[in-house]
């Protein structure tokens, strides 16, 4: 298998380096659509359901003050002051995994690191999206990447639930041509967009925002699924999960696995191998029978 060649030492968008401090401030309500905080220290807005959490690298009381007096629909809940270490769990350098490095694009150039040569490096400016490698779910999911490509090159690839897009990243790392990555939350998507970039992987992964349920039916050899156990149940029952040749499904509790098991053997499918972290974390690699 010939696998893809390594990006150029130089980036052609440099990132800045990590954040040391987040303020956040969670609010109740969407910000309406158009509306944006226009302040340097504004990193983003996370919306998960109807709350909202805008980010910031200093305080901005004053800022979300003035927004919520112009959008009544918003109202304010709590205010959160943490490192950017924390809210990553630890802190985020280079990772060496399988074929795989993964570095900080703010941390020097490979070419300084004569250990990573024989690996497939991707850069990654995660902001303050999950998704770095270090999660067990992740690091399986990359073993299960190695396991698809192992007697063959992918030509490509649906990942679905992509976070920061690593595992989109790796896929285009490891040969594949065509990547779709899809996220429900914009900033994801918006940060996944910046990583393909920093990669200069433009021609091999596309990033979407949008529910998983409405890109499951686009062709792909393997669907990736790290995402939330109740999308994951409406992906496995839909037409284009099974028009899938591979799929590997990840982030699944204990509970989750066992009910996601009992699923897959009501359908032509072969789970070919599952990975298991201290009990907790499962996820599964397998075939279209």
């Amino acid at each position: 298998m010939k696998l893809q060649q390594k990006p150029q030492n130089k980036l052609r968008h440099v990132a800045t380096s990590p954040y040391k401090d987040l303020y956040i401030y969670y609010l109740q309500g969407r910000l309406k659509s158009g509306k944006e905080i226009f302040q340097e220290n504004f990193i983003g807005n996370w919306e998960e359901d109807n709350f909202s959490f805008l980010f910031f690298s200093s305080p901005a009381r004053h800022s979300v003050e003035k927004l919520l007096r112009t959008q009544p629909q918003l109202t304010y809940l709590d205010t959160f002051h943490m490192s950017y270490d924390q809210w990553q769990s630890e802190r985020f350098t280079t990772i060496k995994h399988g074929k795989f490095c993964i570095r900080p694009a703010w941390e020097a150039s490979v070419d300084q690191n004569p250990n990573f040569d024989d690996k497939l490096t991707i850069f990654l400016d995660p902001g303050v999206v999950f998704g770095t490698g270090i999660h067990p779910t992740t690091c399986d999911c990359l073993k299960a990447l190695e396991l698809a490509t192992a007697t063959r090159t992918l030509s490509t690839v649906l990942d679905l639930g992509t976070g920061t897009g690593l595992l989109a990243l790796a896929a285009a790392r490891l040969g594949c041509q065509k990547s779709l990555a899809i996220d429900l939350n914009l900033l994801a998507a918006k940060t996944a967009k910046n990583n393909v970039c920093l990669n200069e992987l433009e021609d091999k992964v596309l990033v979407a925002q949008g529910r998983a349920e409405d890109f499951i039916d686009c062709p792909a050899e393997l669907v990736i699924a790290n995402i939330h156990y109740d999308v994951m149940q409406n992906l496995i029952r839909s037409q284009g999960f099974l028009q899938k040749e591979g799929f590997i499904l990840s982030g699944l509790l204990r509970s989750q696995a066992k009910s996601v098991a009992n699923m897959l053997v009501q359908f032509p499918v072969k789970v070919i191998k599952t990975w298991t972290h201290d009990g907790i974390w499962h996820t599964f690699y397998g075939k279209r029978c």
